[in-house]
Formats: structure tokens, sequence, C-alpha cells
């Protein structure tokens, strides 16, 4: 992939963690049960499955793992850096982050398999 499509990845996830981060606010979902907690993480699965579907299914059928990977990569490493700097540093938590916002951790795990499943969900279509 060229820089500009990597530079595009890395915005857009950006732009999306800081929409969460906005929305997570007064004090970063925590105001929230953990019932609450579950089902929002479960309903948010469907948004996110369906935009890469979309997002992958114009890809070529020899790219779509690799773009997969990359998607993956672009929405875990550098969100959980930006939930490092806020969760861990500026909030205090050090990397009790990672168990005090475990909604937020479960996030650096899915995408890693959502995102090639879907890549390979959409090949095996395409190749019948």
């Amino acid at each position: 992939m060229i820089v500009k499509i990597h530079l595009r990845i890395l915005i857009y996830a950006t732009i999306i963690w800081f929409l969460f981060f906005l929305a997570g606010m007064p004090d970063y979902y925590l105001q929230y049960s953990t019932n609450s907690i579950i089902l929002y993480e479960i309903l948010l699965l469907i948004p996110f499955s369906v935009i890469i579907w979309f997002i992958f299914r114009p890809v070529k059928s020899s790219r779509r793992i690799k773009l997969s990977l990359w998607y993956a990569f672009y929405f875990t490493v550098p969100l959980s850096i930006y939930d490092y700097i806020y969760c861990g540093i500026y909030l205090g938590y050090g990397l009790k982050f990672i168990y005090v916002f475990w909604f937020l951790s479960v996030y650096y795990i899915i995408p890693w398999i959502l995102f090639p499943m879907i890549a390979i969900l959409l090949n095996k279509k395409q190749a019948k």
C-alpha cells in the first residue's frame, strides 16, 4: 500500500477514536453500568462489521487479507496508544487502564479477528 492510503486509514481511525472519546465523557464510559457497556460493545460490532464489509468488498480478493491486517493494525495500535496517553498517563491509571477500561481493551483484539474474518468471507463469496 502506498503511504497516502496508510495515512488515510490512520486519520479515519484517529477521527473515530476522537468521536468515541467525546461520546464517553465525562468519565470515559465509567459512568455506565457493566451491563450497558456489554450491550453497547455487542451492538457496536454490527455497524463496524457492515462498514468494513463495504470497504473491503470492492478490493481485489488477492489484497483483502493484507488490507484487513493493515486496518486491524491502524484500528488497534494507534488507538491503544491514544488510550494509554489519556487513561494511563493523563488519568493516572498507568497500565492498569487495560483492566479498568476493559471495554476499550477488547477492541485491541476484536479487529484482528473480525477484519480478516470479513475478508475471508468476502473471498469465499466471490469465489462461488
